[in-house]
């Protein structure tokens, strides 16, 4: 009797009687009863304790000792001695028209919020991949809401023909508000126009233009913010392009040179060592226009370490008044840039944040997708991501 128990607790059976364990190389199978006791009939209400008769039902569990488990329980069926009604016997762990332990179905949902798809936990389970996707599809995602920071944007996607998915997080509170079809602006202005958006005090974007119309359309009392990295990246992707200009004009053995140095380049200068410095001086020496494309780029990274709107408005000003004078295009062209978002971008001097952890979601979902090679249902898609990063999922199972 007591090797019976600690069977049990070892199994994490508790709370039914073990009878016997079969071990072999594929699956473990563990023969399990519940303890007898008086049942009420569902019919006339009335108590019984008399057995009609036992039925085996076989029952997936979780895995144990690294294997496959199914439990064959002896299931058995009263019999109400006032109406005759026969009925089986209440079973708290298996769920109602489930051939699987409830613990099974939450083992299940919870490495689902792990980066994995659905055919390695199938095979983990020994279920079928359809099983796996209609118990996932049991989860109910969390209701959207507008948060006081809201940070937009969208990843390369492959579900419902859509080139691109859009991605609401709340980045205060690390959390993902939802995932949308598709970055078109018909769709997001049906979209935010269900919520109310009074609560919402800042809008953090890429530079993508539908996303700031969106934002003054329905979020009139927020703060239309650009995301830090998307402007930085104008500036050095100008300074790239002055600095493969002058590259053509060059030997072959210093375009070599020039294009293996472009990280010390883009580097900012502060934070270089002795000999970066002067081999980053030998390079400028052989272009003024790589002089002065890198004298602005030095400056807009001042820029960028205002203490303040008002300072950064200033810095900002003289910045775009240099570029434009510098007789170099890709500067001409990103300062137009910066002056069509120039609000936005100063902006950023009264938010503190910035769209790095929505972009930090995206990677995991690259990830996701990878795994799974793609996703075709769009609904599983978000729900799957939803549930990965956290956000309370109710799941919804009756019990026998």
């Amino acid at each position: 009797m007591r090797y019976i128990n600690y069977t049990e607790k070892l199994l994490g059976l508790e709370g039914v009687i073990v009878k016997k364990v079969y071990n072999n190389t594929k699956t473990l199978s563990v023969m399990v009863e519940l303890p007898r006791k008086p049942h009420t009939c569902p019919c006339c209400n009335a108590k019984t304790d008399r057995i009609h008769d036992y039925r085996n039902q076989v029952i997936k569990d979780i895995p144990a000792f690294g294997k496959p488990t199914v439990l064959i329980l002896r299931k058995r069926r009263y019999a109400c001695t006032c109406c005759g009604k026969r009925f089986f016997e209440v079973n708290t762990w298996l769920p109602r028209y489930y051939r699987m332990t409830k613990r099974l179905v939450f083992y299940i949902i919870n490495r689902l919020s792990d980066v994995l798809s659905f055919t390695s936990l199938a095979k983990d389970v020994n279920l079928s991949v359809s099983t796996i996707i209609r118990i996932f599809d049991v989860v109910d995602s969390p209701k959207p809401y507008m948060p006081e920071v809201l940070s937009i944007d969208e990843f390369k996607g492959n579900t419902n023909g859509e080139k691109y998915q859009c991605i609401i997080t709340d980045p205060v509170n690390k959390t993902i508000v939802d995932i949308l079809p598709s970055r078109y602006k018909h769709n997001l202005l049906d979209y935010f126009k269900r919520f109310d958006r009074s609560r919402t005090r800042y809008f953090v974007s890429d530079m993508w233009e539908t996303y700031r119309d969106i934002s003054k359309t329905y979020f009139k009392n927020a703060k239309f913010i650009v995301d830090k990295y998307h402007f930085v990246r104008q500036v050095i992707w100008a300074f790239e392009g002055v600095r493969k200009d002058i590259q053509q004009d060059l030997s072959p053995e210093k375009r070599r040179y020039f294009k293996r140095s472009k990280s010390l380049l883009n580097k900012q200068f502060k934070y270089l060592n002795d000999e970066q410095k002067q081999e980053v001086n030998i390079m400028l020496y052989h272009s003024d226009k790589l002089l002065t494309a890198y004298a602005l780029k030095e400056s807009f990274f001042h820029f960028m370490e205002s203490k303040n709107k008002a300072q950064a408005k200033e810095r900002l000003s003289g910045w775009i008044l240099n570029a434009q004078n510098s007789g170099l295009t890709p500067f001409f062209s990103c300062a137009k840039t910066m002056q069509n978002w120039y609000r936005g971008i100063l902006n950023t001097f009264d938010c503190p944040y910035t769209n790095g952890f929505t972009e930090g979601i995206n990677n995991k979902i690259k990830v996701l997708k990878r795994n799974a090679y793609a996703y075709r249902n769009f609904e599983r898609f978000r729900k799957r991501i939803l549930h990965i990063f956290g956000n309370k999922s109710r799941i919804n199972i009756k019990v026998a």
